[in-house]
């Protein structure tokens, strides 16, 4: 792993893979978090916008048909703490997909046409996840769970904050966000002169971006169950705990009480949640470790009637972690480092990972992950358990 950083701010990474293909992604550390009360979804909007024109390729065919034409991939998603970009091609196409990356980045029309448009879409978007339970109970989770972190806010925004947004917003929001010093490129393949082809695209100006503060989250005093009601056949419960960001060493020791708990159809909760006791299609569990927040937490859809059997089922379940074996830490650890290292045979995902981990701290760190994980104990996994799993939040999406 080669790590450059270019005049103007742009930090520049690249992983050699060998094999035919090649990734290119761009991160700006941007996301849902960053935004004001009334622009909340600026980040996801301006993600979509960027594709819709540019002075060589004035609309979103264009831009899309430079990759897809030569077989390539090209695509973006916004979460609360990042903006990506990448494309996927073939390494003879290099130098295009560097070059059409940095068009969208540097040369976007930013159309009255274009965002008017965009609106109705993401609008749609918006409604979309709203109406399906097995998304909505995610953001649902995270606005009861959190109070004061911006975490609590959905990436997508608010319809309203959408319908009002101007281009003079949006151009501003751009221009502050989307600047070399708050831009990290990772390219995966095997290519020459990255370095060289980077630099000659993206003659961005070194540009200041002012630091901003996070509101701190509290801890939670006391349990709390929230309930929402829908039109719905299932209810869908989750179950979830405030714990650490990803540069915590106990977010390692979550990752494994994840393997334990929630891997595939032989984790705890599946075993006792659906084999023993048939309450449940969907069952299961997720550690989520950001770079300025952390969650816990196990899902389980059911019917009404079951909500607080399976509540009662998840505690025992928790209760067992403090008498874990020492086969169950070890195959615990082997299911975290099969599943991790098999998802980075994908070069996007390792473009993707190098890329996180060097907004948490330092993308050497993904190459240090199995390791840290094999350092967990028993004793970690108690300490770890009376630490964070406490007062948690219940959230119900009550169905008929």
């Amino acid at each position: 792993m080669q790590k450059v950083k270019l005049p103007n701010g742009l930090t520049i990474i690249y992983e050699q893979k060998k094999g035919n293909s090649v990734v290119v992604e761009l991160q700006v550390n941007a996301g849902s978090n960053n935004e004001e009360i009334n622009e909340r979804g600026i980040s996801h909007f301006l993600e979509h916008l960027l594709f819709e024109g540019t002075k060589k390729r004035p609309t979103n065919q264009l831009i899309s048909n430079e990759i897809e034409s030569v077989g390539g991939d090209f695509n973006a998603y916004t979460t609360n703490e990042r903006t990506c970009f990448y494309v996927k091609v073939l390494k003879k196409h290099f130098a295009l997909a560097v070059e059409v990356l940095s068009d969208i980045m540097l040369n976007s029309l930013f159309k009255e046409g274009h965002i008017k448009r965009e609106k109705k879409v993401v609008i749609k978007e918006i409604e979309m996840i709203n109406d399906e339970p097995r998304f909505y109970q995610w953001l649902f989770l995270q606005k009861n769970l959190f109070k004061e972190h911006p975490c609590r806010y959905p990436t997508y925004g608010d319809k309203e904050a959408i319908k009002h947004l101007t281009r003079d917003r949006i151009y501003s929001y751009f221009k502050k966000q989307y600047v070399p010093e708050n831009m990290t490129i990772s390219v995966v393949g095997n290519v020459p002169n990255w370095k060289k082809e980077i630099a000659r695209k993206f003659r961005m100006k070194k540009n200041f971006l002012p630091a901003a503060g996070l509101a701190q989250e509290p801890r939670s005093c006391a349990e709390q169950t929230v309930a929402e009601k829908r039109k719905i056949a299932n209810t869908y419960t989750l179950l979830g705990f405030k714990t650490v960001p990803r540069a915590h060493p106990d977010s390692y020791v979550l990752e494994v009480i994840n393997g334990i708990l929630g891997r595939g159809q032989s984790g705890r909760m599946f075993a006792m949640i659906r084999s023993k006791h048939g309450l449940a299609y969907d069952v299961g569990s997720q550690n989520v470790g950001e770079v300025s927040f952390g969650y816990f937490a196990i899902y389980a859809t059911i019917d009404k009637k079951n909500v607080t059997l399976v509540k009662k089922l998840i505690h025992q379940e928790l209760e067992r972690l403090s008498k874990i074996s020492s086969q169950d830490l070890q195959e615990a650890k082997n299911f975290v480092e099969g599943d991790y290292l098999l998802d980075l045979e994908d070069t996007q995902k390792v473009a993707d990972q190098i890329l996180y981990w060097e907004q948490v701290k330092d993308a050497k760190l993904m190459n240090t992950f199995v390791k840290e994980i094999k350092k967990v104990t028993r004793a970690d996994v108690r300490r770890v358990v009376n630490n964070y799993f406490k007062n948690g939040t219940f959230v119900v999406l009550e169905g008929k």
